[in-house]
């Protein structure tokens, strides 16, 4: 996979968007937007200029070797892959976000999908995006999104906001035991969530309870439905390869980070035998090189 960046990238954007993050911080939504807006003319004048997407060249703007890793195993997109060098995925995710306060929900829904397009494993931006879709009455797009988290999910919270979007969809269905079932999905994240917890307030002692079924029905109500009961082990083993690297050239703070976010998807046993077998795997190339 290509690491190259495009050879004429414009500086400054990163500075750009962190004043106009402190406009946004400030309530100033309108000046924001306007920069925002400005900024984002220019990245599409520059990506039309230099960033040709073709059958075999996409271009992301991916802020780690993690996410593109992970789309390459995940997506299983075989084209050469380049990275624009600024983050527009960030100013797009922004530029929503002003747009959301202004009001302006189609605007913020264009916006959200160049963030995703950007960085398609940036999993908020999919569920920020499926919020302003339900808010616009669209269930279909809602779920089509809240769905595409499961196999990218890299941070637990994000797989909490999934689960609980189809709760609050089996809750509008009529569909208890299906509720309870992604309520239950969701406990077992054991990830802090305010809204979580207030489902599971609203829920106790009724039909869409998860304590009034047991993990084996959970699994089977949801595989009939064909939703995951957790994470993608593909994006733990990623989030754990990149730990190992991160640890082999004395980054400990981001090889503990990657490594807490893959016990958080898959939890500590499973995570701890992915780790083995990482290095196992690790050493074995070692001896054979």
């Amino acid at each position: 996979m290509s690491t190259g960046v495009a050879n004429q990238a414009y500086s400054g954007l990163a500075d750009d968007l962190t004043r106009a993050e402190g406009l946004l911080v400030a309530g100033r939504d309108e000046d924001a937007e306007k920069l925002l807006s400005s900024l984002a003319e220019d990245a599409e004048e520059y990506v039309d200029r230099n960033c040709h997407t073709t059958d075999k060249v996409q271009w992301f703007s991916f802020p780690t070797l993690f996410e593109r890793l992970c789309y390459r195993r995940v997506e299983n997109d075989p084209r050469e892959l380049y990275d624009v060098g600024e983050p527009l995925d960030r100013l797009y995710a922004d530029l929503g976000l002003a747009c959301v306060r202004l009001g302006d929900y189609a605007r913020a829904t264009e916006a959200l999908k160049q963030a995703v397009r950007w960085n398609p494993m940036e999993c908020a931006y999919r569920l920020n995006l499926a919020d302003l879709y339900l808010t616009n009455g669209d269930e279909r797009e809602f779920l089509a999104l809240s769905f595409s988290v499961f196999e990218r999910a890299s941070n637990a919270q994000h797989l909490v906001r999934a689960y609980l979007n189809f709760a609050r969809h089996y809750e509008r269905t009529g569909q208890a035991e299906l509720r309870a079932a992604c309520l239950r999905c969701a406990r077992r994240l054991e990830m802090p969530s305010e809204q979580l917890e207030a489902e599971l307030d609203a829920v106790k002692g009724t039909d869409a309870d998860p304590d009034s079924l047991d993990d084996a029905r959970a699994q089977q109500i949801l595989a009939e439905e064909g939703l995951p009961e957790g994470a993608n082990a593909e994006v733990a083993v990623c989030l754990l390869m990149c730990a190992s690297d991160a640890a082999e050239v004395g980054d400990k703070n981001l090889a503990t980070d990657l490594t807490v976010r893959a016990r958080d998807l898959i939890g500590a046993p499973a995570a701890s035998a992915l780790i083995q077998l990482i290095h196992e795997t690790d050493e074995e190339a070692d001896t054979h090189a």
